[in-house]
């Protein structure tokens, strides 16, 4: 096929997506009342009016009664409830655990996940590495087209290291090659994870050439890794998990030595810095290692998650009592939130994002593990607001999305999801959705949740390796690998 026909091809295709997200948006919209948090003053500002129409947001902070206000739906919101700009999951897995399987361990779940997210306030998500981008690119077109309901979805494509299954010390010229595939086919960024310095530093220029930002999982530099300090030198754009950097030492694994980390100490002061001179975003996922202890610091139900899981996956669980502690896991995350702290402490606060990095085994799904990560990042000992700005323009803003998303302002795309209860107050107030918007359509969390229940997973165990694979979803994803 010649350049030219390509092109076209792809122009028909995206002017398709965008029609069809426009038919599914609903009336203009007018909320009054209550409160809205602006993320720039770190406030919570007295809802004078938010119009949204044409899936944006149209007019913010004025009463449209000087217009045709007949021409909207009004919400009225009470002044215990707060509007917050939907929230930015830069580490957003949709991956389960496929319960029992000897052939896969763990898989991508598009189609419920999707739902869970977005009935949480989570309006966009990056996968950040996925073992099936196919199917991650086919759950990107089937939510921009309505076929599905869930949050946007930045596609991340294949790991770049050797965290992908079938990972070869690739060449210059194949990293390029690769990268330039990817992005033709749509993703919207890259992970790294188990990269060495040169698949690093090549990933890095070719995605930039193409304007996408590269995340990172990085190492000590023990073993073939790569250092924080090393990616940043060769413009890695956000670093997960740990800082790393000076304080790590190069012949040994990266989290013993963090989990150790003094905060107070000239190394982790000089790494701290380097990443702010730097304008490399961190996101800390702190909460990430719970989800392999016996810990329980915030990680309550408010809803009953256990129920969205089919009736065979609850039979195959133990109680959470029983999972066994881990030492590192459990110094891993009182390393992250101390560092956390003092990375904000430090004037890092601007470059801290919210990622959530929860696969999970049957026990808590990811989307209201964003609750969980603000929750978290507050117990560490961030004020509530730095938490609430994590989770939106910050991420937004690490993404390169931050034009479109990320905060209650006009000409941006209408995320937003209502909550009762001030979370500048208390931050656990998050969890109490009451309605969300993404693009301008309202939706109910209550009945996002319904179309969940006893859906995930199989439902037996002939299922287990097929259950994830939805008609629609494998036809999607043939005609983009074709």
């Amino acid at each position: 096929m010649n350049v030219f026909k390509h092109v076209l091809l792809i122009t028909a295709f995206i002017f398709l997506v965008v029609t069809s997200a426009v038919k599914a948006q609903s009336d203009p919209v007018y909320i009054k009342g209550g409160s809205y948090f602006d993320v720039h003053t770190e406030q919570m500002v007295k809802n004078e009016g938010i119009l949204v129409r044409g899936g944006r947001f149209f007019r913010v902070g004025e009463d449209p009664s000087k217009g045709k206000a007949g021409e909207y739906k009004t919400i009225e919101l009470s002044e215990e409830e707060y509007v917050l700009p939907g929230i930015v999951d830069v580490h957003a897995h949709y991956r389960i655990d496929a319960f029992g399987s000897d052939k896969l361990e763990e898989i991508d779940e598009f189609k419920y996940n999707a739902l869970v997210y977005l009935a949480n306030g989570v309006t966009s998500t990056f996968a950040n590495g996925v073992y099936y981008p196919y199917l991650e690119l086919a759950a990107k077109r089937l939510v921009n087209s309505a076929e599905w309901t869930g949050p946007r979805i930045w596609a991340s494509g294949p790991y770049f290291g050797t965290a992908r299954p079938d990972w070869e010390d690739y060449s210059k010229e194949e990293i390029y090659e690769q990268v330039d595939y990817w992005a033709e086919l749509g993703v919207d960024g890259f992970k790294t994870k188990g990269g060495n310095p040169e698949t690093i530093k090549h990933l890095v220029e070719r995605a930039h050439w193409h304007g996408l930002k590269v995340a990172g999982h990085l190492g000590s530099g023990y073993r073939n890794t790569t250092n924080s300090i090393t990616a940043i030198d060769y413009g890695i754009d956000r670093v997960e998990h740990i800082l790393g950097g000076f304080v790590l030492d190069s012949t040994t694994y990266a989290y013993p030595v963090w989990n150790k980390v003094d905060t107070t100490s000239s190394s982790f002061k000089k790494t701290v810095q380097y990443f702010i001179d730097h304008n490399v975003y961190f996101d800390g996922t702190i909460i990430a290692p719970v989800f392999f202890t016996t810990l329980k610091n915030g990680f309550d139900y408010w809803q009953d998650e256990r129920s969205l899981f089919t009736n065979y996956v609850r039979e195959q669980l133990p109680s959470r009592e029983e999972q066994e502690a881990s030492e590192l896991m459990d110094g891993l995350y009182e390393a992250m939130k101390r560092s956390t702290k003092a990375f904000y402490e430090a004037g890092g606060g601007e470059l801290l994002t919210l990622g959530t990095d929860a696969p999970s085994h049957g026990y808590y799904l990811a989307g209201f593990s964003a609750h969980r990560e603000m929750h978290t990042m507050v117990m560490a000992g961030l004020p509530e607001h730095a938490a609430l700005k994590a989770g939106t323009l910050n991420s937004a803003k690490a993404l390169g999305k931050s034009s479109i998303v990320g905060s209650i302002e006009t000409g941006k795309l209408a995320d937003l999801y209502v909550v009762k209860g001030n979370p500048i107050e208390d931050i656990t107030n998050t969890r109490n959705v009451k309605l969300v918007m993404k693009s301008g359509t309202v939706y109910d969390p209550r009945k996002l949740l319904e179309q969940v229940k006893g859906n995930i997973g199989p439902k037996s165990e002939e299922e287990v390796e097929t259950w994830f694979r939805y008609p629609e979803l494998i036809e999607e994803a043939k005609k983009i690998k074709n």
